[in-house]
């Protein structure tokens, strides 16, 4: 899942943006709505973590702005305000979900995953094929019952695979979808990323190299 963080204070963001990264998620930060709407232009989010009450360009006008221009993006908007009435504003304005400030993090987490499972084709929780099992609420992956402990970045590009239901996934998609904007395009990160995931995942092999395409599972 990829993810952009669009809060102007500074700690928030960039405490948020942490703790999803623990959670296998690619996150960006953006600490104005300019540079939000800039980045949500260039990267293909899944959801936006929208401040409401951000500068330069106001977050109302930049959830105005993604659902005209990039309507697959899914928008969480955060907010001080927690009244009813803000709350239906917000949702008025084009957001999927509206969380008031202060807010739990494991909440922030489900909410996101839900709305990323929105924002593609419908799909069920627990993702399956063969004897592999992808959980990624409880971030877990099995295969023939076994238990397999993946790092966060191995997990995300499973879960990429297996989303895609037996279609190759460019190397490039991959980089976009489980990378942030540091992410150099040109290193060897995902081929090393999916030599570990096969050894993890024992034989006989799950992960398929499409040669001059990508991977498949």
């Amino acid at each position: 899942m990829r993810v952009l963080v669009a809060e102007d204070e500074r700690g928030v963001a960039d405490a948020v943006a942490r703790g999803l990264r623990r959670e296998g998620m690619a996150v960006d930060v953006a600490y104005d709505g300019a540079t939000a709407l800039d980045k949500a232009r260039l990267h293909p989010y899944d959801v936006v973590v929208l401040d409401r009450d951000l500068p330069i360009v106001h977050g109302d006008q930049v959830c105005r702005n993604l659902r005209d221009e990039e309507p697959d993006s899914r928008v969480l908007m955060l907010t001080a305000a927690a009244h009813l009435d803000d709350l239906v504003d917000g949702l008025s304005l084009g957001a999927d979900d509206y969380m008031p400030k202060p807010f739990a993090f494991a909440e922030l987490v489900a909410r996101l995953r839900a709305l990323a499972r929105r924002a593609g084709p419908a799909r069920p929780a627990t993702i399956r094929n063969g004897d592999l099992e992808l959980d990624p609420a409880r971030h877990a992956v099995s295969r023939d019952g076994r238990e397999i402990e993946l790092a966060p970045k191995e997990f995300a590009v499973l879960e990429v695979l297996m989303a895609a239901g037996g279609a190759t996934v460019s190397n490039h998609e991959l980089v976009a979808r489980v990378w942030d904007e540091n992410a150099d395009p040109f290193t060897n990160s995902v081929r090393m990323t999916v030599l570990r995931l096969r050894r993890k995942l024992g034989d006989p092999p799950v992960v398929e190299t499409v040669k001059g395409a990508g991977y498949r599972v």
